[in-house]
């Protein structure tokens, strides 16, 4: 990392992939053109998970090559009079596979709606049971992971 400064741990930067309102996947085309999606993402451990269609462009992607780059923010805040942006930061690479196992795909969506629809939880399996096999789960594991932030 050029800015040592700005550098933070690994630890750091889960914190981010955890609290971020949504990421970036960044894949490679089959014609090796970059291809970059936001996405929602749930973190455990050292994975990251985040649900699609079951098909699609991400996915073509990944069946070809399944090295991914997952970036984030989250506390960001302009500030002009310094002409910069306070920020927090995680880039992790990894690899992506798909989650095949329903119970493991019931466990992450069940996830993804404690952190993005905390308020409607009561419907979340009724929804998941309903959409279970129109959805799919990928996992990524990471391979290396580092966190920034520029506080002013």
């Amino acid at each position: 990392m050029r800015r040592k400064d700005r550098e933070r741990d690994a630890s750091f930067a889960m914190e981010v992939l955890r609290d971020c309102e949504y990421a970036t996947l960044a894949t490679i085309n089959t014609d090796g053109t970059p291809y970059c999606i936001p996405i929602s993402i749930v973190s455990e451990d050292n994975t990251v998970y985040f649900h699609c269609a079951t098909e699609g462009q991400k996915l073509l992607n990944i069946s070809k090559n399944n090295s991914v780059c997952i970036s984030c923010v989250r506390h960001t805040k302009t500030v002009p009079e310094k002409f910069t942006l306070e920020y927090e930061s995680a880039v992790m690479t990894g690899t992506c596979s798909i989650v095949t196992d329903d119970d493991e795909k019931i466990r992450v969506l069940k996830k993804v709606g404690e952190k993005y629809a905390k308020s409607e939880m009561d419907h979340v399996g009724a929804k998941i049971a309903k959409s279970l096999h129109n959805t799919c789960v990928c996992k990524v594991n990471i391979i290396q992971i580092t966190g920034k932030a520029n506080t002013v």
